[in-house]
């Protein structure tokens, strides 16, 4: 049976931006973002805006957020963005408006293939449409459309495309509901 071998793995394939771009990200991310520091939001959105994020109004991004790269993010107005979420983004991830990813949550993009010798890895979008709740310390994976005003309960791991106001829960997450607003 074949084994891994991981002194063979080679990502070489995989261009996130130049090191000068990481390296300046990574030292003002850690800056302005990932920190418990009282950074201003607005200072916190100009940060990412300038890394090449696309941000809109009225986006709330708590402490301590983690974003990998900026120039792969779109969020859209009146989102909510958690402490201590972690935007794994090796690739696009795009957050609708009105969207709420809670406390603790992970979107990750990328992950390795467990069916190679070498992991290679693997990239995916996310695609967060409005209304969406991330609830927290919920996991999304990459390949994952989260259809309008669907939700993740706490704690689940989803790594299926949602239809539009689904309420999924559990790990693996499967569907539980539909969800209604009604106020």
């Amino acid at each position: 049976m074949k084994q891994v071998d991981l002194s063979k793995y080679d990502n070489s394939w995989y261009k996130p931006g130049s090191i000068l771009k990481r390296i300046s990200w990574y030292i003002f991310g850690r800056v302005f973002v990932y920190t418990y520091l009282p950074i201003p939001i607005k200072a916190k959105v100009l940060v990412l805006k300038l890394f090449g994020a696309k941000i809109g109004k009225g986006v709330v991004i708590k402490p301590k957020v983690n974003i990998k790269y900026p120039w792969f993010l779109e969020v859209g107005e009146n989102t909510w963005i958690g402490e201590s979420v972690w935007i794994d983004n090796l690739i696009k991830i795009r957050i609708g408006k009105n969207c709420c990813i809670s406390q603790g949550a992970l979107l990750l993009s990328g992950n390795h293939d467990y069916k190679s010798s070498t992991f290679d890895l693997m990239t995916n979008e996310i695609v967060l449409e409005d209304g969406v709740w991330v609830s927290a310390n919920s996991l999304v994976t990459g390949g994952v459309t989260m259809r309008s005003h669907s939700f993740l309960t706490a704690g689940s791991v989803l790594s299926k495309s949602t239809a539009a106001y689904e309420i999924w829960q559990g790990n693996p997450a499967t569907f539980l509901k539909k969800r209604e607003i009604v106020k």
